[in-house]
This record gives structure tokens, sequence and C-alpha cells, in this order.
């Protein structure tokens, strides 16, 4: 160790980690390329070790800096007695992601259930306004998983079928209760004043739009004999009554303000005093 006091031990640069390093890459190399690649870095890695070892022992190899005047160095720098005062994640105004609160996806269900309600009322209402028969909008929504009734004539589809029952009860439900979950979704994150709006109304003529253009590939015989006006008065139907029952339920805010332990569902051990 150096007597000098202008003089500090400080441990010798050496090259060897990099060199041994450099060998066990060209190891891992050689097992994609060639034997050969992988030879020459067994032999550069084993050449770094023994050169990084003896950089080490028995001794270390240490050389002496000049330390620097204390004129020449740098002023040290000001403490501050301003304190930044630190939140917790989710507290006290932390930023979050919004929203912060959603409907439970109970009430997408419901919501979806009580608007298909109101809208099969609708639409057997108008099948009995003009066709005289509740069936035909059943048979018509059936038509797309019913082979025998895409191809059936209006004679048929103003008559009773089993089939055509099943596949556009399934058809409908599955599709109100999607639906009434993309409400829970949607409703938080629309302006809260114009919610009723919004869900209610452009929505509904938003998907409209989407049905019409994709209704010809989907279901052609629904596409030919819908009447466009009652099914627009259907959909705005549908998203009043689903939109109003999810609104209506109670939200619940989104786990993401909780720790990660609480996220987690790891529940901590204490005893009792």
């Amino acid at each position: 160790m150096s007597e000098d006091p202008n003089k500090i031990e400080l441990p010798a640069p050496t090259c060897w980690p990099i060199v041994a390093a450099f060998g066990l890459c060209l190891v891992f190399a050689g097992l994609v390329t060639s034997l050969i690649v992988s030879a020459v870095g067994f032999l550069t890695g084993l050449i770094g070790a023994i050169g990084w070892f003896r950089d080490v022992f028995p001794h270390p190899k240490h050389e002496y800096v000049d330390v620097v005047p204390e004129s020449e160095r740098a002023a040290a720098v000001k403490r501050s007695d301003r304190r930044v005062e630190h939140m917790n994640f989710g507290e006290g105004g932390h930023r979050l992601r919004l929203p912060v609160a959603v409907h439970p996806y109970l009430s997408g269900v419901k919501g979806g259930l009580a608007g298909g309600f109101v809208m099969a009322v609708l639409a057997c209402a108008w099948g009995l306004f003009k066709y005289h028969s509740i069936w035909y909008p059943i048979n018509l929504l059936a038509a797309a998983g019913v082979p025998s009734l895409a191809i059936a004539g209006v004679q048929t589809l103003v008559h009773f079928s089993a089939l055509g029952l099943l596949v556009g009860t399934v058809t409908h439900l599955t599709l109100s209760v999607l639906i009434g979950l993309l409400y829970v979704v949607l409703l938080p994150i629309l302006p809260a004043r114009f919610e009723w709006f919004w869900g209610g109304i452009i929505t509904p003529v938003v998907w409209t739009a989407l049905v019409v253009a994709s209704m010809r590939l989907v279901n052609p015989l629904l596409a030919e004999h819908v009447d466009w006006p009652w099914f627009v008065v259907c959909q705005v139907a549908f998203g009043v009554v689903g939109g109003y029952v999810v609104f209506k339920s109670e939200k619940v805010e989104t786990i993401q303000s909780l720790p990660l332990a609480a996220k987690l569902g790891v529940e901590a051990q204490h005893k009792d005093p």
C-alpha cells in the first residue's frame, strides 16, 4: 500500500474478462455453426480465464493514481430543505388508468337479456303485423344456421319450425348477452352526462350500419326480407333498455389501485397479540 497521501490505490485495469466472455460466446456460436468455432472459443475462453485468475491471485493487482487537488475538484452539491411528497399508487389523486370504476359483468348479462326480450317482442310484433305470424322474424334470424330456411320462401317462413325456433333463440340470446357485456365495457368510457344518448341511440345506430354492411355475407335471406327502419327501431330499443339496466347497476372499483399482493390474492399472516 502506498504511503504517499497524494496517491490512491485502485484495482489495475485488465482485458481478460472480456477475452473470457468472447471465448464463451464463440463456444455457443459453434453449436449452430461449426465444431471448430466452439473449439476456438473454448481455447480463447480458457486463456482469458487463466489471465483473469492470475490478475487476482495470489494477490490482486493494483495501481496508484494521483489524487485530484481539493481546489480542482467539483464543488459540492448544495442540499435543499424542500422535499417531494410521495403518494401511494391509487391514493391521494395518483394518476390511474380510466375508467377507475366499471359495472359488474352480471349487469351486462341482465341488460343483454332485458334488451333482447324487448327486441324480440318488437320483432314478433312486426312479423304479426306485416305477415300475420310471429314465426317469420324468428325463422329469418335462424336462416343463417338452418340451410332449409335459407332457401325457403315467405309461405314457409310464416309457419312454425322447431329447429328454427331453437337456432333463432340460441342465436338471439347469445348475441344479446355478448352485446350486454360490451355495454359493461363501453358505458364507463362514454361522457357521463350523455351516456343514455351514446349508449342508447348512437351505439345501436353504429352497429346497425355494420350489420347492414355485413348482413348479405352472414344471412342473405335476412338481408333480403328485413324491414330496415323497423330493424333500427328494434336495435335502439335494445340499446335503451340494455344500457339503462347496465347504467343503473352499482359500479365497482377496478383493482389497479390495489397493491400487488392484493391483486394476486395473497393473504398476509399476522399473529394475535
